[in-house]
């Protein structure tokens, strides 16, 4: 007979408080379960990914703040080599003598050290004694200062890292050259590291050498074991912002600081995740505790008061539920004074600490951190909200588009510090003018500001967008400088102008477009304005298939020398004729090609028909070079230089046979783009000329940056030369300017011989206009060039004169 088992009561394991316990032990492990993961998966991501950002951003800083030490130091290395008796001295070669002028002007620039070498590559004089003497090692630095003018990069002298400039100096005795640097050492590192409150340890690989740690705010275990990692290649592999996939105690940047150079130089950026999760990791001991105490506390009280439990303890689960779906909705504290109570209380406070923190969290990704505003993920979000409500409603929201004009212009010329305050004063100034409950402003990247106003007209918006002009024009004072500020802004309404966020925010945005392009100020909507309309479309449509079939012409306007050059030129005009509109302007298709961007389109098929022809000239003999224009969108296509090379060697034309023309708006508007692509195109060996001169914002200081072979004069100035002083004056001027700058001056729009003789006594050195052709077929062309009086005048007389 088999041994009973004892028995257990099946009411003692079903009895209600039984139950009551398990019940609240199981619905709090699940609260304390949901929330914690939540916070876990929320919240660390979120703070690595805020370090993270944080990283970029110092990077993004420390290259900056290269960009402007080495500018700094390429224009004080220029203002020595300019120097008449400096070059006397360097020209001589005294070493001892010329020492002391370095070190002076090495402090009057905020340079650490500055060199002398000489066309053999040596150190004849410098602030440092290591290497003078010798031949430097850094030729390939040299050569590229050379070759561009100007080179700059981190390299070894003397065993020591140097951030260097140098600028060539040219003079009877060959190309020697000026550097002007700075150490790159611990202290550098540390001035970084205050900078940007990232560690910054700058590692080196000398020629057939190891990588090695120079300078670092890091301990010297950690600087070994970083530059060890560097050359097991450990952190080459990069995440989707460009940091490091390096290790998990910091988030890590790497700068390459040398790409050209003889060595590697990289500057490691990190930021340790600890102290930003320290915290996260105090909240998350908080919660546990919570956790802990409150399931203790449900264990006795079960146990006591099981009847009483029961309902507070549904409460709770409805309550941990939401929690874990991300509903923070307050739970009412009970009033009862007992352990339930009591219960009830701490689930509470757990609740509002979970939902605190996670809202913390998800406004700090929401939030601007320059200005305060909401961002734009915020902002769409309310859009969509208020637009919905309003469409229940029948009510109408509007919306202000806000850009500040002249924002690059103070980042330019004032520093980024003073444009950071700039928009910071515009974020206060509109949040006084924008006071209404319901309205929001947002900063929406760079220098763009978005006003949302529910219940709001056109009209409405109108008249804040005027009281937002006239609050940014009130005096401004930036640390001392006065800013003239101002905006455009763009205005759209629902329903009339669009009932969803993405079609509202794009009208609004073409508005603004149009605003600053028309210099309006305030601009409402409208299907003029919108580059998406219908007849635009249509007519971009036919653009496309313009050059398919043969729709588009080059015809050919002669730039005529005032001497004998022995040479002839001619500009290329774009025309196009529309099988069913006829013969369209350029300033109908061509702004629209710009806008679209098909503009490199036309522009790759001008050049070839324009090469083709001036190869086909060039084989018969005829000396003609051609001219080609190309736009703002053309100045900053990276890829242009390479096609253009490749379009040289297609149609067999020398690169000298071309003239790039580029409008001065265009170069003013992106002045860094355009002037690392004129370089470039520079190299390329065609010849560059600022077209229109004159109509722009730029002076011949700032153009004299730009490597221009050319500079024509625009015809609003020469059409009233003849009988206006004032624009006489300003085109005299002009030429001796541009003279004095090396420029080769065309003066257009010459129409009579008054202007001419003018022009001719000013020295100008070409004219172009309708008094000596109108536009000519390429057939044309030949034919002028061999039988035009202005021509024979040329090759005959070396001075230009009509035959008759």
């Amino acid at each position: 007979m088999k041994p009973r088992m004892p028995a257990f009561s099946l009411a003692a394991l079903t009895s209600l408080r039984v139950r009551v316990i398990a019940s609240v032990v199981v619905v709090l492990a699940l609260v304390d379960a949901g929330s914690l993961a939540l916070v876990n998966s929320f919240g660390g991501s979120a703070i690595r990914s805020s370090v993270s950002e944080s990283v970029v951003v110092g990077g993004r800083v420390i290259e900056r703040l290269v960009e402007t030490d080495t500018q700094r130091l390429v224009e004080g290395a220029r203002l020595l080599s300019s120097d008449p008796a400096f070059l006397e001295l360097a020209a001589a070669g005294d070493g001892p003598a010329i020492t002391p002028v370095l070190a002076k002007h090495a402090k009057r620039i905020g340079a650490g050290s500055m060199f002398l070498i000489d066309s053999s590559q040596r150190a004849i004089a410098g602030t440092l004694d290591a290497g003078i003497g010798r031949r430097v090692g850094y030729t390939k630095l040299l050569d590229r200062a050379a070759a561009a003018q100007q080179a700059s990069g981190v390299v070894l002298v003397g065993g020591q890292l140097y951030q260097l400039v140098i600028v060539p100096i040219r003079s009877g005795q060959g190309v020697s050259w000026l550097a002007a640097g700075y150490r790159v050492d611990d202290a550098l590192a540390q001035e970084w590291r205050a900078l940007t409150r990232l560690d910054v340890t700058f590692l080196a690989r000398p020629a057939d050498e190891a990588w090695r740690s120079f300078a670092s705010t890091l301990p010297e275990a950690e600087r070994t074991t970083l530059a060890r990692d560097a050359a097991a290649n450990r952190l080459s592999r990069t995440d989707s912002v460009g940091n490091a996939e390096y290790g998990d105690a910091a988030v890590t940047r790497v700068l390459d600081l040398a790409p050209r150079s003889e060595e590697g130089v990289l500057a490691v950026l990190q930021a340790p995740l600890a102290p930003a999760l320290e915290p996260f990791r105090e909240m998350q001991r908080n919660l546990a505790l919570i956790a802990l105490g409150g399931i203790a506390l449900a264990g006795v009280f079960g146990l006591l008061l099981a009847r009483h439990v029961v309902s507070p303890l549904r409460e709770l689960t409805a309550a941990a539920r939401r929690v874990a779906s991300g509903d923070y909705t307050p739970l009412k504290a009970g009033k009862r004074g007992d352990e339930v109570g009591d219960l009830n209380a701490s689930f509470v406070v757990m609740q509002e600490r979970v939902a605190a923190r996670v809202s913390r969290i998800t406004d700090l990704a929401h939030r601007d951190a320059l200005t305060g505003l909401p961002t734009r993920v915020l902002f769409v979000d309310r859009l969509e909200q208020a637009l919905g409500a309003a469409a229940r409603a029948g009510t109408s929201v509007a919306l202000l588009f806000i850009d500040v004009d002249r924002f690059g212009h103070v980042n330019e010329t004032l520093g980024h510090a003073l444009g950071d305050m700039l928009l910071r004063e515009v974020a206060a100034r509109l949040r006084t003018v924008v006071r209404r409950a319901g309205d929001s402003v947002a900063r929406l990247g760079a220098d763009e500001f978005a006003i949302m106003m529910p219940g709001s007209k056109a009209s409405d918006a109108q008249r804040v967008a005027a009281a937002v002009n006239r609050a940014l024009e009130a005096r401004l004072t930036l640390d001392g400088h006065v800013v003239d500020a101002s905006a455009s802004i763009g205005i759209a309404a629902s329903p009339e102008h669009g009932t969803d966020p993405e079609r509202l925010m794009q009208r609004a945005d073409v508005a603004m477009n149009a605003a600053k392009r028309d210099h309006l100020g305030i601009v409402v909507w409208d299907e003029r304005y919108d580059e998406n309309g219908g007849a635009r479309v249509a007519l971009l449509a036919d653009l496309r298939k313009a050059i398919d079939n043969d729709e588009l012409t080059l015809t050919y306007q002669p730039k005529v020398p005032l001497g004998d050059s022995g040479e002839h030129y001619v500009e290329a005009l774009l025309r196009w004729q529309h099988p069913g509109r006829g013969l369209v302007p350029p300033t109908e298709f061509v702004p629209l090609a710009e806008q679209t961007g098909y503009i490199r389109t036309i522009t790759h098929w001008v050049l070839k028909q324009a090469l083709a022809q001036c190869g086909e000239w060039r084989s018969r003999g005829l000396p003609i070079s051609v001219a080609v224009n190309i736009s703002a969108r053309d100045l900053v296509d990276a890829e242009l230089p390479d096609r253009l090379r490749k379009l040289l060697d297609e149609q067999s034309c020398a690169s000298q046979w071309l003239t790039l023309e580029i409008s001065e708006s265009s170069v003013v508007g992106e002045p860094g783009h355009a002037l690392r692509n004129l370089e470039r195109l520079h190299e390329v060996g065609c010849r560059l000329a600022i077209d229109d001169y004159g109509t722009g914002y730029s002076s011949l200081a700032y153009l004299r940056r730009l490597p221009l072979d050319e500079l024509k004069i625009d015809k609003s100035f020469t059409l009233g030369m003849a009988n206006d002083a004032s624009d006489a004056l300003i085109v005299r001027s002009t030429i001796e300017l541009a003279h004095k700058l090396g420029l080769f001056v065309v003066a257009t729009g010459v129409e009579d011989e008054a202007t001419l003789e003018q022009l001719r006594a000013l020295a100008c050195d070409g004219v172009q206009g309708f008094l000596f052709a109108r536009p000519l077929a390429p057939a044309d062309v030949p034919g002028w060039v061999k039988e035009s009086g202005w021509t024979r005048a040329a090759r005959e007389k070396g001075a230009l004169r009509r035959v008759v």
